[in-house]
């Protein structure tokens, strides 16, 4: 007597037929604990039990893929004592906050990569202690840097040792030209203050300039002038983690070092909103990688993390103890009124800035917080 029993064939997906007798039951379930995509026959529940493999399919394909295709599961049978039952399911919120999680774009980051770019790699530690190996990346327009967007490291820094994780460097990545917001300034000029502000003022800080460098970007549901922020830290776990390895451990082994973004209060209260950010891309960075969030003078967080609560345990709020609202839209109105911005930002910096005669002929509005909240709307954030 023979009962249908779907056979993974790595050759030919197919569905065969074997054979109920207890000799190929053994041999069925021998074959399967050598291979992770052996599947089991529905009839013999007594002795084992399987959660059936989702078939593999693309990013994009994964999103569309009817529910039962993209159930997360394990696939290889195991022997059953009496008296134990199977482990139940996954709650559900947790499931789905994996099912929609997209792979990192190793393809994009390739082909947006342009000959002769090198990852600035050396001030990132190599090895690390017991702690998960972390590393901050601050995506932002940076026109100009000031204390705050270097502020935000350290203090990341303090809160990543409370949670166990042990930081290894952090890059400050700035916009490309193409994200044409006001008071942008050139990349290259935005670059070179980034450098100067880093170089004399941290040991452990690095200005990556590959974002910055494209000038153009058409993908998602509509065309855009910059690299999604998704795609950016994408680049960061490929150059960190794939092509230098990871990061090696004192007992000889290599492990993957975390990517998480570095961002002000107001990316918490624009990321949950389509018109800005793509629920695709959204889904990539909190589930793959996640976000510290720096709490801003006059930011409300509560509304907004409650509409990300799926994701709360890859999103951490570091809060001020000794409150800076500094921002790049207040040092650039100080430019264009003439008035002084020492002690604002590093001192390199504002020598740049006056020897460049950046900002001083700027279309901007008087009041500074009404900027703020339309820069806020207009998309990611840092200045």
């Amino acid at each position: 007597m023979t009962c249908p029993r779907a056979e993974w064939d790595p050759a030919r997906t197919r569905t065969k037929l074997c054979s109920s007798s207890p000799t190929a039951h053994f041999a069925s379930f021998i074959s399967s604990t050598t291979h992770p995509n052996a599947p089991t026959c529905s009839r013999h529940t007594n002795r084992y039990f399987d959660v059936a493999r989702p078939p593999q399919l693309s990013p994009v394909a994964h999103l569309h893929a009817p529910s039962a295709a993209r159930t997360p599961s394990y696939s290889r049978f195991l022997p059953l004592r009496s008296g134990i039952a199977t482990p139940s399911p996954a709650p559900r919120r947790r499931q789905l906050a994996t099912v929609g999680a997209m792979a990192s774009d190793f393809a994009f980051v390739k082909r947006m990569t342009n000959e002769g770019y090198s990852f600035p790699s050396h001030r990132l530690r190599r090895t690390c202690g017991p702690g998960r190996p972390l590393v901050l990346v601050a995506c932002g327009s940076f026109s100009p840097i000031t204390f705050l967007h270097l502020r935000m490291f350290p203090m990341a820094q303090d809160h990543s040792r409370n949670e166990g994780f042990e930081v290894i460097g952090g890059y400050l990545s700035p916009v490309s030209d193409a994200y044409e917001k006001k008071g942008l300034a050139p990349a290259n000029h935005r670059i070179r203050m980034c450098e100067l502000a880093t170089e004399n003022t941290s040991k452990w800080l690095m200005v990556d300039p590959w974002e910055a460098e494209h000038s153009t970007y058409s993908g998602g549901r509509r065309s855009r002038g910059w690299i999604p922020t998704a795609r950016v830290l994408d680049h960061f776990d490929y150059e960190i983690n794939h092509v230098m390895g990871g990061v090696e451990c004192a007992d000889g082994t290599r492990k993957p070092a975390k990517i998480v973004l570095l961002a002000g209060a107001d990316l918490i209260q624009t990321i949950s909103t389509p018109e800005v950010w793509d629920a695709r891309d959204v889904d990539h960075i909190l589930s793959n990688f996640g976000v510290f969030v720096l709490e801003r003078t006059g930011t409300e967080l509560d509304s907004a993390l409650a509409s990300l609560k799926q994701w709360e345990k890859n999103i951490h709020v570091i809060r001020q103890v000794v409150t800076n609202d500094i921002s790049s839209t207040k040092v650039r109105l100080l430019l264009k009124r003439d008035m002084s911005i020492d002690y604002l930002i590093p001192d390199d910096v504002i020598n740049y800035i006056y020897e460049h005669n950046l900002y001083r002929d700027l279309d901007l509005p008087s009041n500074a917080k009404g900027k703020e909240k339309a820069e806020a709307a207009a998309g990611p954030g840092n200045g």
